[in-house]
């Protein structure tokens, strides 16, 4: 198995690293001291083909695959997590747009979306399910021709700016798990309204908040897939999603490495440049070498879904060990660079901050280990 970048793949990356460098990377401060959502960037990125990289282009998609979104967005989060997460966000929705919708939905939302006329949110967390989906409280009731959804949702990234959100509600409390189906649910729709935002600690310009569902009634022809698939639908788009958290996390480590040199490199004490220490070059090594053993897992868990094969275990492996490592060394970054590492004119106390979530969300790094370790068991069962 080889990862050797195509040259329509080196080409875009170095766009890519291009529009973050020269507009991102000048504004990711900024984002993080405003927290307000990046509106001009975010319709920059759809020009430039970004928040569709892996769809096709007869619905306004860049023609790449999974392996060009990971390139993109490991060269995004060396200038910001933030944004990012927000351009991997909208994969999220396209991802199951794609593969779940009908003709008439794929074509209504998916070119929009491409091109940032609409914005979308995935709504599946709640207050009492977070790692266990299958336990969400939020219900559709069939009433004719449509269904009337109540619940609220907790932790939805962009659904304060979305125009539309991906909701998943019980369908049939008697099948469990098999019992929850999706919906496309429009912004103004009535019965649905936006709750509060939440204040977080990192990925700053990223909104996450809570929505509302109070009888809002959608139409039989807004269900996205058939009715109890709505794990389904969460779950491989969740494998899809933790491989963008991967490369999220990697971007991260990446740029904590390029600030970390230049600071050992040029800061001096008892006489002689910090770099030429043990134990700077020690975090230094271990930083340097995790990132390519992230990268590596990264771009298997890619190669492996554009090869249209599995990759449940290694997309959980990649987000796994990229999100630890990616927590562990920009914590290192900060402690290289000391005193100046805590104040908020050096970047690498953001690098910190945004590092946490990873951690977290697309499945908390506990239920990732639960899951290789389910994918591993199978295989031996074999």
């Amino acid at each position: 198995m080889g990862f050797q970048l195509t040259e329509e793949q080196k080409l875009m990356q170095q766009m890519v690293r291009n529009f973050a460098e020269e507009v991102i990377k000048k504004r990711a401060a900024e984002i993080d001291e405003t927290d307000e959502f990046p509106m001009d960037i975010y319709k920059q990125a759809a020009e430039l083909g970004l928040l569709a990289v892996n769809m096709p282009e007869e619905f306004g998609g860049s023609g790449m695959d999974s392996m060009s979104a990971v390139l993109a967005s490991i060269e995004v989060a060396r200038a910001s997590a933030s944004v990012a997460n927000i351009f991997s966000s909208t994969r999220h929705h396209l991802f199951c747009l794609y593969n779940y919708g009908t003709e008439e939905q794929k074509r209504k939302y998916i070119p929009a979306l491409a091109k940032a006329e609409l914005i979308g949110s995935f709504a599946l967390s709640e207050a009492g399910s977070g790692s266990d989906a299958s336990s969400i409280s939020t219900t559709a009731k069939l009433d004719g021709d449509e269904y009337v959804i109540d619940g609220n949702k907790m932790w939805i990234t962009m659904g304060n700016v979305a125009d539309f959100t991906i909701v998943f509600a019980v369908t049939d409390p008697t099948k469990g798990s098999k019992g929850i189906s999706a919906f496309i649910v429009e912004k103004g729709t009535p019965g649905f309204s936006v709750g509060k935002r939440e204040r977080k600690l990192g990925q700053k310009g990223n909104p996450v908040c809570e929505l509302l569902f109070e009888n809002v009634r959608v139409p039989k022809s807004n269900m996205l897939g058939e009715e109890g698939q709505g794990i389904k639908i969460a779950l491989q788009s969740l494998d899809s999603g933790r491989i963008e958290v991967a490369a999220l996390a990697v971007g991260l480590m990446q740029a904590a490495l390029e600030d970390s040199v230049n600071y050992a490199e040029n800061r001096k004490q008892f006489g002689q440049k910090i770099s030429n220490f043990q134990m700077i070059q020690s975090m230094i090594a271990e930083m340097a070498t995790d990132l390519d053993a992230a990268t590596l897992l990264t771009y298997r868990a890619a190669y492996l879904k554009d090869q249209g094969k599995k990759f449940t275990r290694e997309a959980s492996m990649a987000k796994w060990f990229a999100t630890e490592a990616a927590m562990k060394h920009t914590t290192n970054a900060v402690q290289i660079h000391g005193g100046y590492g805590y104040c908020m004119d050096y970047n690498v106390e953001r690098y910190f901050r945004d590092a946490k979530l990873t951690q977290i969300f697309e499945g908390t790094n506990q239920i990732q280990q639960i899951v290789i370790c389910r994918e591993v068991l199978k295989q031996w069962a074999k």
